[in-house]
């Protein structure tokens, strides 16, 4: 579960470190103010939580020296400078060494919020894609975080690994909130070039040139995508959002690398809950060349009883994080979670998990109520299908049989106590529901 950002302020002046701070505090932010350089490097490190906002013109080490020590530590953690009126070339090339953006006296509170917001989101992305690639190795590490025995997942799965070894581009799309950015670093995780470079960018809410500029160049400010990603894989993330002109541009691009690519393309497409596809958008022989593989993300409400499942983890995880027990589910609760639409897919049963956890710690509301109110924010039309009595019995049977093997950490005697089943009739359904007791002993 991501924690909050937190952001350091190191400035000489008591006043404006005080008053940066609160203000950000109001804001939602957690922040740790230094007076010197020297002190907040003692606790600023790689994979700093956080961001920095530094005065330039400060007694000892100054912001610029400053700046170029954070870049050593850290060249993607964003520091944002603090300038004095007339300082504009000295934040110009505080910029060119690094620096994420700047203010110049007097600023505007919510502007320096505002540009506080938009580091912070970079700095989450940087930590995140950093913690998965530590976990890739041979794949094996983020393909567990592909949950589920359902049908749909199997198969996901299964076609990951086979165009995760293929060379050619790839395309992803598939509901918002269903996993579509994990299944580019899976896929990438399998691949030959799974110890090369894994660059993530959005092409949605940027204008034209800074779009450009961003991809291919030129740009003082840092090296062009398609250079950082050289020889590795770069995820196009919101591809729809992609102009015509740059479209071109990127086919032009991923002609002139032969066959097999040097650098890989994967493009990741939000458009399906709009009712378009990437072909209504994407000039076709672009969206020819990424669809000749391409992976479609099923819905939540397509899962069956992965629903339970990951309801359960999330839950655990929950309440690791917030302190106390994680709701235990009855049987009505488990056939509305399956019966739920799910528009937010993944992402919205993490919220319906959290707040259970934390529910649970008050002692307070229901799951029920939070599903109704999980129903009213369903888009119209939008259902799962009935099924037979038998398929909830099943799920809500597989779901306690897991929950108790995983609480008891795989002690066979344990769960059939607690479950008042003999031995055989155990083993036959963990059997039946691909359950093994070996996932368990370590747990």
């Amino acid at each position: 579960m991501a924690h909050a950002m937190k952001i350091a302020i190191v400035d000489d002046e008591k006043d404006m470190r005080q008053s940066i701070s609160q203000w950000l505090a109001l804001s939602g932010y957690e922040t740790e103010a230094y007076a010197t350089a020297e002190d907040a490097l003692k606790t600023i490190a790689t994979d700093f939580p956080g961001i920095v906002i530094s005065d330039i013109k400060m007694p000892g080490m100054d912001g610029m020296a400053f700046l170029k020590r954070l870049m050593s530590v850290d060249s993607a953690l964003p520091v944002i400078m603090i300038t004095g009126h007339g300082d504009v070339p000295m934040a110009v090339e505080a910029m060119q060494m690094g620096a994420f953006d700047f203010l110049e006296k007097p600023f505007d509170p919510d502007k320096m919020t505002t540009l506080a917001k938009r580091a912070a989101i970079q700095r989450r992305l940087t930590l995140d894609n950093r913690a998965l690639r530590r976990e890739l190795g041979d794949g094996t590490g983020i393909m567990k975080k592909l949950i589920g025995a359902s049908p749909v997942m199997e198969r996901l799965r299964e076609d990951i690994l086979d165009l995760g070894q293929a060379d050619g581009h790839v395309l992803i799309d598939g509901e918002t909130g269903t996993g579509k950015t994990l299944t580019a670093h899976a896929l990438h995780a399998v691949g030959a070039k799974a110890k090369q470079k894994f660059v993530l960018f959005s092409c949605a809410g940027q204008d034209e040139a800074t779009l450009g500029a961003r991809l291919f160049g030129p740009s003082e400010a840092e090296i062009p995508l398609i250079e950082q990603a050289r020889g590795g894989t770069l995820v196009l993330e919101d591809i729809d959002a992609l102009p015509a002109s740059l479209q071109a541009r990127l086919l032009t691009w991923m002609n002139e690398q032969g066959a097999p690519a040097e650098t890989r393309v994967i493009a990741i497409s939000n458009l399906s809950e709009q009712g378009k596809t990437c072909e209504d958008v994407l000039r076709p022989d672009l969206y020819y060349r990424l669809a000749a593989m391409k992976i479609t993300l099923p819905p939540l409400r397509a899962r069956g009883e992965d629903i339970l499942t990951l309801f359960t983890r999330f839950a655990d995880q929950a309440a690791d994080d917030y302190g106390g027990e994680a709701p235990e589910l009855s049987a009505q609760e488990a056939a509305q979670l399956l019966q739920a639409p799910w528009p937010g897919n993944i992402r919205q049963l993490i919220n319906v998990a959290e707040r259970a956890a934390m529910q649970n710690r008050r002692g307070t509301g229901t799951i029920s109520s939070l599903l109704m109110a999980n129903e009213e924010d369903a888009e119209p039309g939008m259902t799962t299908e009935g099924k037979p009595l038998k398929e909830y019995v099943e799920a809500f049977e597989r779901m306690l049989i897991d929950n108790t093997m995983r609480r008891h950490r795989g002690s066979i005697v344990a769960v059939m106590d607690e479950l008042c089943l003999p031995r055989r009739t155990l083993n036959e359904k963990m059997a039946k529901y691909n359950l093994s007791r070996s996932d368990y002993l370590s747990g």
